[in-house]
């Protein structure tokens, strides 16, 4: 039987070989949830890009960019971080081109892999049929924030690592800590996520929509995945 783990921090990834592995990316608030949103609605891919000047330079007619950092939206980019932009009529079939603070560091840091999945709650049940399909051994890695461990990231792999966990090993203690907590928060996460730092920075930006749609699962069945450094469908 294949392994399941979980990183939570970025700043980990040091300790894994992600090189055979199928790896899944979470920034729930809301990197991966707006990719997940995206897709949802008929984007035809997105470049994510660890650096901010990079994204910035890429800027085209065709080419949509998306910029956050610290929460907010980059001066001059066409889109910032909220899932609900990502609904747009006018992005259906666009190319976006998208950096973040945490979420695009974490893809980055998982190119290596044999396969890079997309992971939010939005397509929870999508993904975790994905993940089986790929048959090898699986690393969720939670983005976090800034290189520290955050609550709804963690909550994510512990419901993606409950959902598999009849079919992998749980390889070490993260992935039983991440189920735990997810089994104790998950008849009302957004309850749970409530005290979490990053939701204190959102609400203080009157975010308070993003959060609850965010830690809504099963609203999509596309399961975005890297090839060539872009995420398609």
């Amino acid at each position: 039987m294949n392994s399941l783990d979980v990183c939570l921090s970025p700043e980990l990834m040091h300790l894994f070989d992600v090189r055979s592995k199928t790896v899944v990316v979470a920034d729930i608030l809301r990197a991966t949830s707006c990719m997940v949103t995206a897709f949802a609605h008929g984007v035809k891919s997105i470049k994510p890009y660890a650096d901010l000047e990079s994204c910035r330079n890429s800027k085209t007619p065709d080419i949509y960019i998306a910029g956050e950092r610290n929460g907010e939206k980059v001066e001059g980019f066409d889109l910032g971080n909220s899932p609900f932009e990502y609904m747009a009529p006018e992005l259906y079939g666009k190319i976006i081109h998208m950096t973040t603070t945490n979420g695009t560091q974490a893809i980055e840091r998982s190119k290596e892999s044999a396969r890079v999945f997309i992971g939010a709650f939005l397509n929870l049940s999508a993904l975790a049929a994905a993940v089986q399909q790929e048959n090898r051994d699986v690393l969720i890695v939670c983005a976090g924030w800034k290189g520290k461990v955050n609550l709804e990231d963690t909550l994510f792999a512990g419901a993606l690592a409950h959902l598999l966990k009849s079919h992998f090993n749980f390889a070490c203690d993260a992935p039983l800590l991440a189920e735990a907590l997810y089994l104790q928060s998950k008849n009302d996460l957004t309850e749970a996520v409530s005290h979490a730092s990053h939701a204190r920075r959102l609400n203080r930006l009157n975010i308070f929509k993003d959060i609850s749609f965010c830690l809504t699962a099963d609203q999509y069945a596309v399961v975005p995945y890297l090839e060539n450094g872009i995420l398609r469908v």
